[in-house]
């Protein structure tokens, strides 16, 4: 079976899009359709704008989500997904090729999604740290000891983990982490505590917005963050995308599932390879490719 995944925030990269706006005319159409959806050409910032410029949330998210869904609309006939899955953000990309949310619809949502995170991450300095070489459970049992907020935020492959919280909290798990056999655990380079309790305030601006979008059943089944299970069921995936803002990414548990379930070939699409890494790492041997243009 094939499964197509789609890639979360950090995947994006200056030129971004180009060859897809240039080599199709309905990508073109679609880029276009979205600079005027969002009120400002964000064409203009991922084709040739800068680094800092596409760091912006307000401007990567809505980016990473127009490469990745313009690509799968672009495939046509050849996109026949059996599954989906995406990393955080990706998550948006993934029922929209899914046909469980049309495009204007899943655009805005993740227009609001940015826009709200940015404000919760202005509310409180927080931050994310990249924790390397320890297992799972090691990790949850620190933080759980560490006072203040902090948690499990991504768990992106065996001995890969990201944890989330308060600056006061991710540093002092950090110490504690090396202490245990961490090879790494490291701050990471973002704006706010993204999928910790800290995210309170946007999950809470975001489930007025999910619940007044119409969703529909989705073509294939579509892996959630939250639980890593497939959903099928409107209500259910509401529901999931709504706790996805303070839930852990659970992709190492959703490719494992994803495999369960029949999955012999991964494609994942939009900037970047990442997910294409994660997957041989959880499943070795998963064969998996990225694609970034037609």
């Amino acid at each position: 079976m094939k499964a197509y995944v789609f890639p979360g925030q950090g995947a994006q990269f200056v030129g971004m899009g180009k060859e897809l706006y240039d080599g199709s005319p309905l990508a073109k159409e679609l880029f276009e359709r979205a600079n005027g959806l969002l009120g400002f050409r964000i064409t203009d910032l991922m084709f040739g704008g800068t680094d800092e410029d596409l760091r912006q949330t307000r401007v990567t998210q809505p980016a990473i989500f127009l490469h990745s869904v313009v690509l799968a609309k672009v495939l046509g006939d050849d996109f026949k997904p059996q599954m989906v899955a995406g990393h955080s953000l990706g998550e948006f990309s993934a029922l929209v090729a899914a046909r469980a949310l049309s495009f204007d619809d899943g655009l805005q949502l993740v227009a609001k999604r940015a826009m709200a995170m940015q404000r919760a991450c202005e509310l409180q300095p927080s931050t994310m740290a990249a924790v390397l070489g320890l297992d799972d459970a090691t990790v949850e049992q620190i933080c759980a000891a560490v006072p203040g907020v902090v948690v499990p935020a991504n768990y992106n492959c065996p001995g890969q983990l990201v944890i989330s919280g308060s600056m006061e909290g991710v540093d002092e798990a950090c110490a504690r982490l090396k202490e245990a056999g961490a090879k790494r655990a490291l701050r990471l380079q973002v704006g706010g505590a993204f999928h910790s309790p800290l995210m309170e305030p946007a999950r809470q601006e975001l489930e007025a917005a999910i619940s007044a979008t119409a969703i529909s059943a989705p073509v294939c089944p579509v892996y959630q963050n939250v639980d890593a299970k497939p959903s099928t069921e409107p209500a259910q995936i509401k529901q999931n995308l709504v706790a996805q803002l303070t839930a852990p990414v659970r992709w190492t548990q959703t490719v494992q599932c994803m495999v369960a379930d029949g999955a012999t070939e991964f494609v994942e699409l939009g900037p970047g390879a990442v997910l294409q890494g994660l997957i041989k790492k959880v499943h070795r041997e998963a064969v998996a490719e990225s694609r970034s243009t037609l």
